[in-house]
């Protein structure tokens, strides 16, 4: 017989066989008989079934491989994860936020565990002379143009959109009573506003996608009256029109059924009975000034609340297009938060993930630097938002040109997550990303609130030392020259000598610094986010 047949089917054999021996003697081995009976049963299903070649080759034993597969995840991040390899996030970014979320030290003995001779390590550089610790309740920026007239004086530090839904009831309590014990903004997600948003009235930042949740008509469309019905509510601080995100820009969203109760679909709007799809793709304007115009809209249906768009850079044209737009018809954003592609999500196809959008530090830079160009930057605030946990990740995207820095998974991490990345399979182990009652009901709403508030104070204190060490009075006061950058084994340098920065009115003058500037302002148009020339 066929050695490598006898190999494949010997324990199959051999529990089948034990099984039979066994049996007349029940009584006394049953445990016996019942393993390898059951064992057994495994082995003849798997050589019945046709939907797995190995298991039909090694009955019983090819099963491992499936199990073992299974446990990959949690016995990757467990064993055999280094502390700095970020898939996404490193264990030594989440252990940072648990420590500060917990209070406790986040100091590290015997030095840095970074290999600083590598290109691309990155530090802020230190004065001669440091300054005085500047009181972290003052890192706030004010958020409202000449158009506005209710400007919001927000935290440097904010929770990124999440949406009810996406998250918990419990998550969102969590969150929002940290926002308002801690003062800080947060973003509610494009899921709209829930009743869970509203029991600690902590700041919020509305988020309207292209669904329209929360002020939508029976057909998915706009609706103003119910839009002005929520705006209105004094906890609404501002409205951000959301028309792209960085792990899936130019997809939508999608809330798949089996995580819709009737608590989201009556916050929504929404049927139950099917996916929650957000379009890829706004309904209510097609070019640049409708964009504008819409933005003005809901400025004034708001009560002259801020108004601002959020997204995540792609053509970068059609930025340019939406900024000759404001040239042209006057109309300004309040603010424009900038997403970078490896911003997270709870789900989203891998091509998206890996291949599509923009990181957020070129998508940052691009967007002030057509600002700067324009003489718009001083009526236009900055939001950056994407795999921002520490302190040095506010500083850093501070220095490239932001007023304010938002985080989604750093305030995830915060209120329990550990990374299972299981946000869309309804089972999330910590209670965060699930709408399961009981596997929600592990969150302990006091207990998180006070660490996600924890972990924003800490993190500012944090930020006010390395802004000291730097020499400087205030955050704000951080510039690229700041920031340094290894660029190969024997070389740095200063963002500010690696980067075209535009000289303010740039862009209305005839000289271009830079012909990539120069050829995207010549491609773009107010009329059409499709380009002008080639």
């Amino acid at each position: 017989m066929n050695l490598s047949l006898l190999s494949r089917y010997a324990f199959f054999a051999a529990c089948v066989l034990l099984t039979l021996i066994s049996l007349p003697f029940l009584a006394d081995l049953w445990p016996l008989t019942l393993l390898c009976g059951a064992l057994s049963a495994v082995g003849v299903n798997d050589l019945r079934q046709s939907r797995h070649a190995v298991r039909r080759n090694y009955p019983i034993l090819g099963n491992i491989r499936y199990l073992v597969e299974f446990v990959r995840p949690e016995i990757r991040q467990y064993l055999l994860e280094g502390d700095n390899e970020r898939l996404p996030f490193s264990r030594a970014q989440r252990s940072l936020v648990y420590a500060r979320a917990k209070n406790e030290a986040a100091d590290k003995p015997f030095g840095t565990l970074s290999d600083v001779s590598q290109t691309g390590f990155e530090f802020i550089g230190h004065s001669m002379l440091p300054a005085e610790h500047a009181d972290p309740a003052s890192f706030r920026v004010a958020i409202g143009g000449p158009q506005c007239l209710q400007p919001y004086s927000a935290s440097l530090f904010n929770i990124s959109a999440m949406s009810f839904g996406s998250l918990s009831a419990n998550a969102i309590r969590a969150l929002n009573q940290g926002a308002a014990l801690g003062g800080f903004a947060h973003d509610t997600g494009e899921g709209s506003i829930s009743a869970y948003h509203r029991e600690h009235r902590g700041d919020l930042i509305w988020e309207l996608g292209s669904g329209y949740f929360g002020c939508r008509t029976a057909d998915g469309r706009f609706d103003p009256q119910r839009f002005a019905v929520q705006a209105n509510d004094p906890q609404v601080k501002m409205i951000e029109v959301k028309l792209s995100q960085g792990a899936k820009p130019g997809h939508g969203g999608i809330l798949p059924r089996h995580k819709i109760t009737a608590e989201i679909a009556a916050t929504r709007g929404v049927p139950m009975d099917r996916d929650c799809v957000s379009p890829a793709r706004h309904s209510e304007f097609a070019t640049p000034v409708e964009l504008l115009q819409f933005l003005a809209r809901l400025r004034e249906l708001s009560g002259g609340k801020p108004v601002g768009f959020k997204f995540c850079l792609g053509h970068p044209w059609e930025f340019m297009a939406i900024a000759k737009a404001m040239l042209k018809t006057g109309i300004l954003p309040d603010f424009i938060v900038v997403d970078g592609k490896e911003g997270g999500t709870g789900a989203a196809p891998v091509e998206f993930t890996d291949h599509i959008g923009v990181p957020l530090r070129e998508g940052l830079l691009f967007v002030h630097n057509t600002l700067v160009g324009l003489n718009l930057r001083d009526r236009i605030r900055i939001g950056a938002s994407g795999k921002i946990v520490s302190a040095f990740d506010i500083a850093s995207v501070l220095a490239i040109g932001a007023d304010w820095a938002n985080s989604a998974r750093g305030f995830m991490f915060a209120i329990g997550c550990i990374q299972s990345q299981s946000c869309h399979t309804n089972k999330c182990p910590t209670g965060v990303a699930t709408q399961d009652p009981l596997r929600q009901r592990a969150l302990v709403v006091e207990d998180k609130a006070q660490r996600v508030h924890n972990f924003h104070r800490n993190t500012l204190k944090a930020l006010a030392e390395m802004t000291a060490a730097a020499g400087l009075a205030h955050p704000s006061q951080l510039e690229p020259k700041h920031l340094a950058l290894r660029v190969s084994s024997s070389e740095l340098s200063l963002f500010s000598q690696k980067h075209v920065y535009l000289k303010p009115g740039e862009l209305l003058g005839g000289q271009i610094d830079g012909e990539f500037y120069a050829r995207m302002w010549r491609m773009a148009q107010a009329d059409s986010f499709a380009p002008a020339v080639a």
